[in-house]
This record gives structure tokens, C-alpha cells and sequence, in this order.
């Protein structure tokens, strides 16, 4: 009985897997089609496999500027979620008073705002610092990262605060015993102690914004400065849909990040587990 009940949560789970997969299936197969062989059978393999379509799409997606402005939000967005957060939740941890509660649950509340509720007015917001303040906050990759770095930091204060708390106060009292400044303390002491919640952070922040489509169409308007999943938007016509060029354009802008996750995945089970429950 329990040989038969396992074999049908196995079944059941590599079809769960398979229906999972599917659309990473579709994407792929028919990357690599003409349009006669899309419209006739979207599930079938291609008769041939050229890389044709995808070096339209490269072209037409102006590929890898668009991948250098990805990377370059992406890259210090996180850096900076990480350096700040960590800060942000060591103090709120180390500083027990009703004012640091506050501002935890602060930050932990904006987790369970939806971002459609809030894009309008805040578009609002930043068009009016850059008319009366001069500060670009629109149309820039600089605007961008500081609006990315607001919205991941309620996570990532959550995650590092839960862990931290697991961390021994007496290690850093003695440091400070040794004459170890404040700012020694964290960064000699407590940092190198987050390291698996920090790559975890990171791997969160990484895909989320990798892939982030929403924030960068209402932030950055000049074609030199949009990100990869921004460029995919040549590919969507009024009236029409390049599907082969579309596909292979998505298979581009995944890959990056699925090799990014498959270097990183060990640490994000142990790290999420070790800053919500501790």
C-alpha cells in the first residue's frame, strides 16, 4: 500500500513538473520555427534548427545594450538592498524599543502593498521632484534603481532581521571590549555571519528584478535605456505578433537568469528557512 501510494505522488508530482514546464517547452520548440510551422502545429518540433530567429531577435531587441542597462540596474539595485538592509535590520534588532518595533512592522506592511495601487501616485511623486527639484527621477536608470531599492528593502529587512536575531550579542559586545568601532563591529563580526541570507536576498532581488517589467515601462522612456524585458516589446505589434522572433527574444532574456539560479539555488531553501524561523 505504501509502494503504491508513493509511485502516485511521484506520478503526480512529474506531471505537475511537466505541466510546469510546458510553456518553457513551447518557447523553445518554437524559437526555432518559420511562421508556416508556428501556425500549423505549435506542440511539434521544428523540421530544422537555425539560430536565425534568434539573430533577428538580437538585432531588433538591440540585445546587448539592452542586457548591459539589465545588469547594471540589476546589479546595483541589489548591492544596495543588500548593504542597507542588513544595516537597517541589524540596528532594529540590536535597538529594543517600542520606536524600532514600529518601524519593522512598518517595513514589513509595505510587503502586503500591491504595486498597482501605489504606481500611479508615485509616478506622480517623482515627475514632481524632477520639475521642482531638478533631480532626474524619471527616465533614468538612477530614478529607477532608487524606486527598486525602496520596494525590495521591506522583504529583505524581514528576512535579515529573523536571522540576525539568531546571532550572539556577546560576540559583539567583545569586539567592542577590543575597541571595534560600531561600524567594525557589523561588517567585521556580523556580516560575514549573513552570508547565506545575504546570497539568499540576492537571488530573490536578482530574478525579481531581472524580470521586472512593470516599473521600468513607467520609469524609462528613450529606447538607449531600456532593460532586456522592456526590449521584448518590438516583438508585439499593434497588429501584429513576430512569434518565432518573440520566442527566441524571451528565450534570450531567461537565459541569464536560469544560469544565475542554478549556481545559486542551494543557498535559498536554507537561507529563507534560517531568517523566517529563527
Amino acid at each position: 500500500m505504501k509502494k503504491t501510494s508513493k509511485w502516485l505522488l511521484e506520478l503526480l508530482l512529474l506531471l505537475m513538473a511537466l505541466l510546469f514546464l510546458s510553456p518553457i517547452y513551447l518557447m523553445l520548440v518554437n524559437s526555432f520555427k518559420n511562421r508556416a510551422e508556428l501556425y500549423e502545429n505549435a506542440l511539434a518540433f521544428p523540421t530544422s534548427f537555425s539560430f536565425q530567429y534568434y539573430k533577428e531577435a538580437m538585432e531588433k531587441m538591440n540585445f546587448f545594450n539592452a542586457f548591459g542597462n539589465s545588469l547594471y540596474v540589476t546589479l546595483v539595485s541589489v548591492i544596495l538592498v543588500i548593504v542597507l538592509a542588513s544595516m537597517t535590520a541589524w540596528m532594529l534588532v540590536r535597538t529594543d524599543n517600542k520606536l524600532s518595533k514600529i518601524i519593522f512592522m512598518t517595513l514589513v506592511a509595505t510587503m502586503l502593498i500591491p504595486f498597482q495601487t501605489l504606481m500611479m501616485p508615485l509616478m506622480q511623486v517623482m515627475d514632481w521632484i524632477r520639475t521642482h527639484l531638478h533631480i532626474p527621477m524619471l527616465n533614468t536608470h538612477e530614478g529607477l534603481i532608487y524606486m527598486n531599492v525602496g520596494f525590495a528593502s521591506g522583504m529583505a529587512v524581514f528576512l535579515y532581521h529573523g536571522f540576525i536575531k539568531s546571532i550572539p550579542i556577546d560576540l559583539e559586545e567583545a569586539a567592542t571590549i577590543d575597541g571595534c568601532s560600531k561600524f567594525g563591529v557589523f561588517w567585521r563580526i556580523v556580516f560575514p555571519m549573513l552570508k547565506n541570507i545575504t546570497i539568499t536576498v540576492a537571488i530573490l532581488n536578482v530574478i525579481a528584478l531581472w524580470n521586472d517589467y512593470l516599473l521600468p515601462s513607467l520609469t524609462l522612456a528613450d529606447k538607449g535605456l531600456r532593460t532586456i524585458p522592456l526590449s521584448t516589446f518590438y516583438f508585439f505589434g499593434e497588429f501584429t505578433i513576430v512569434w518565432n522572433q518573440a520566442m527566441a527574444g524571451l528565450t534570450l532574456t531567461i537565459i541569464p537568469i536560469v544560469i544565475f539560479y542554478i549556481f545559486a539555488q542551494k543557498y535559498i531553501i536554507k537561507g529563507i528557512a534560517a531568517g523566517a524561523v529563527k
